[in-house]
């Protein structure tokens, strides 16, 4: 494909992406499909010659289309949003033609500079304490990581590294070995699996705190079982709370964790990966208060913001410590800037040491839709689950299972928990709309999460009519 024709094919697929976003609600949200479906439909090896473009696109909807979920669907109502906007579209497309691996300020001085001034921007926009922004003279800054899951990872370990330099600081003669072993990290019963996840890789032990009634970690549980671990001889040393949980987007007490981790030299993580988005608006912005104690915070605009996957925004209090965790220097990495004080090399905030210039999508939908434009499409999707909460709240056969605060509304049939399951499982049958379940208080509950840029209230209204029609034919079985 020379460059004349990958013009006339780069419009012709900028034109099959907006037809397919545009009727994208005509195709069914959940594929009807086996696993091992697409094995059969295209050969075992690779093509000796070269095939046409045609053919390509041909089996894009012969083998492609049919074994998707359509997350952009408007009858999408599973898991959590994937970001999605036209910008942000082209910005990666722009990403990919520049193809820098900017592991370095010099291996694309661009790639570095805007991903720490956007970060600086999103940070403003949500209000974050001084020591967070870069471009004060503060010892903090932001880094766009793949994922939350690689934020707490990150955050996990280098609050690892610290304690384990503090525990040796006082008592030199101690291995390594032995300090890991008395190392405990905390997190709520309701966080991401992916907070478990990171202990298990970071090789420390990790303790679950219960919640209240709201779902929530508050102070005095946290306080207690740190006790009992100082007591046993235990290191506590992490927690990661958790502002917008998975399950119930249930929010914990940081206000009260703060000061409870800041005494006892424990490093608090804050994980808003869902709900941090909303915090852009000044009657979300409360549910932050307490942030300023933590060491580290992450959310995703790759969520809520319209920022198309990846683009996960992590900010730290100090650098030093995330820097100073995982900061290996090859010659062959290094540059003639690097110690001027003025300059990040990123590879040493993340795993990896490529990373892509996924800034351009922050800058790209920062300028086209301005802070009252991405607002606005917070403020719309939580008016749409607050009317979806009401037409449950009408219908005496439900019941609502946690507050609803932004785009999630938890509910159920009133009756045990295999009523819900086979009315879930008659919602996936029918592949109308798609939704995914949740545990709370021993409870099987529906998650119904507004999640698509293109969800309006008609989409409600037709969700709603759909789930209280099988819930009738449902509850017209002799068993029910």
């Amino acid at each position: 494909m020379d460059a004349a024709e990958f013009r006339r094919r780069g419009k012709e697929m900028v034109d099959y992406v907006a037809d397919y976003l545009e009727n994208i609600e005509q195709r069914p949200v959940y594929p009807d499909l086996e696993p091992g479906y697409l094995r059969s439909l295209i050969p075992n090896e690779a093509p000796a010659e070269p095939e046409t473009y045609e053919e390509i696109m041909k089996d894009v909807e012969r083998v492609i289309m049919p074994g998707i979920t359509h997350w952009h669907s408007p009858y999408f109502y599973a898991y959590f949003p994937a970001a999605s906007s036209y910008p942000a579209m082209l910005a990666d497309m722009l990403c990919t033609a520049i193809g820098c691996i900017g592991f370095s300020w010099a291996a694309s001085p661009a790639c570095t500079e805007l991903e720490t001034v956007m970060m600086d921007w999103l940070g403003k926009m949500l209000q974050l304490p001084e020591h967070f922004i870069a471009g004060t003279h503060g010892h903090g800054g932001g880094v766009i990581q793949g994922t939350a899951s690689e934020a707490t990872l990150m955050s996990l370990l280098a609050a690892r590294c610290k304690a384990v330099r503090r525990v040796q600081a006082s008592n030199s003669e101690l291995p390594e070995a032995e300090i890991f072993s008395k190392l405990v990290a905390y997190t709520s019963e309701q966080a991401h699996s992916s907070v478990e996840r990171a202990a298990l890789i970071g090789g420390v032990m990790m303790r679950k705190v219960p919640t209240d009634n709201s779902y929530a970690v508050g102070g005095d549980m946290l306080k207690k079982m740190v006790e009992e671990d100082k007591a046993a001889g235990l290191i506590p040393f992490y927690f990661c709370a958790t502002l917008g949980t998975t399950p119930s987007c249930a929010f914990d007490h940081i206000a009260e964790l703060g000061p409870l981790c800041n005494k006892e030299n424990m490093w608090m993580h804050i994980d808003a990966a869902y709900a941090g988005s909303a915090f852009i608006c000044p009657e979300f912005r409360p549910l932050l208060n307490g942030v300023e104690y933590a060491d580290s915070f992450n959310f995703n605009p790759h969520k809520w913001l319209l920022v198309n996957f990846d683009c996960s925004a992590m900010w730290v209090k100090k650098r030093a410590d995330i820097i100073g965790a995982f900061k290996f220097e090859p010659l062959y990495l290094k540059h003639e800037n690097q110690e001027s004080g003025l300059v990040t090399d990123y590879r040493h905030w993340q795993i990896p040491l490529g990373r892509r210039f996924r800034s351009l999508k922050l800058w790209f939908v920062f300028r086209m839709y301005g802070l009252s434009g991405l607002q606005a499409h917070i403020r719309k999707q939580v008016g749409l689950a607050k009317e979806f909460e009401s037409l449950v709240r009408a219908d005496k056969r439900f019941e609502i299972c946690a507050e609803v605060i932004m785009g999630l509304v938890c509910f159920r049939l009133k009756g045990s928990n295999e009523l819900n399951q086979d009315l879930l499982k008659r919602i996936t049958n029918g592949r109308e709309i798609h939704l995914v379940p949740c545990q709370l208080s021993s409870r099987f509950v529906l998650r119904f999460a507004i999640c698509a840029r293109t969800t309006e209230s008609r989409h409600i209204q037709q969700a709603w009519h759909h789930i209280t029609q099988l819930t009738f034919e449902l509850l017209q079985e002799p068993n029910h």
